[in-house]
């Protein structure tokens, strides 16, 4: 029969995944809205940051509790410990969906930029980063932390691609140098996106090796 202290680790993990699944809808919705100009898509997005958010207050006050009254030790604490940093990174990147979404609703009443294929590609590099790492602390999955990580240095690319694209198009279309900063903004988000994933990967191998990799996920 499970412990009560293992019955809250387990309810801890149920917590950082259903705020995970909100979390990465409220990157696909952003994202959507972004590409095909959807206001009601954006206004969704924003409306439903609030539950993420208290999700997050809600695992630290979980984590904050057992190791206060059950004072774990190896692998429980670095579950607990990465459960927190999992969840500050999940409200981040819920927060760029939003500022994604505050982009969407601005561009969505102006004129169109030119398509710019790069700017897909980096929403789906975002989106496939988090749901990958998800996967990983589902699964305790090592290997596919690893390739999070190193699918970082494509969304860093893809961002620095479009902004140089935009900045040469700005210098020619002057009319469009407020949507084109507002892309750009919205550009940095996902690429932000891109690096909270990589810092989640960092948590799920350190929990499951107790390697502490932060800041060097891809050395």
């Amino acid at each position: 029969m499970e412990s009560r202290f293992h019955q809250e680790l387990e309810q801890l993990k149920m917590t950082i995944l259903q705020m995970a699944a909100l979390t990465e809808r409220a990157l696909e919705q952003a994202i959507k809205s972004l590409m095909e100009r959807d206001v009601e898509l954006a206004n969704q997005v924003i409306e439903g940051d609030s539950e993420i958010n208290l999700l997050e207050v809600d695992v630290d006050r979980h984590c904050l509790r057992l190791l206060a009254l059950d004072q774990p030790m190896a692998r429980d604490l670095r579950f607990i410990i990465g459960s927190m940093r999992i969840a500050v990174d999940l409200e981040r990147v819920a927060d760029q969906a939003v500022n994604i979404a505050q982009r969407a609703q601005f561009l969505s009443n102006r004129p169109p930029l030119p398509t710019d294929p790069a700017m897909a590609e980096l929403g789906d590099t975002a989106l496939d980063m988090l749901r990958s790492v998800i996967n990983a602390f589902v699964t305790e999955n090592v290997s596919q932390a690893m390739d999070v990580c190193t699918m970082d240095d494509t969304a860093d690319e893809l961002n620095v691609k479009i902004l140089k694209r935009l900045m040469d198009y700005m210098v020619n279309e002057v009319p469009a140098v407020e949507r084109s900063v507002q892309t750009i903004i919205a550009a940095r988000c996902l690429e932000r996106a891109a690096d909270q994933a990589t810092n989640i990967a960092e948590s799920v191998i350190f929990i499951v090796k107790g390697v502490n990799i932060k800041h060097h996920c891809q050395q």
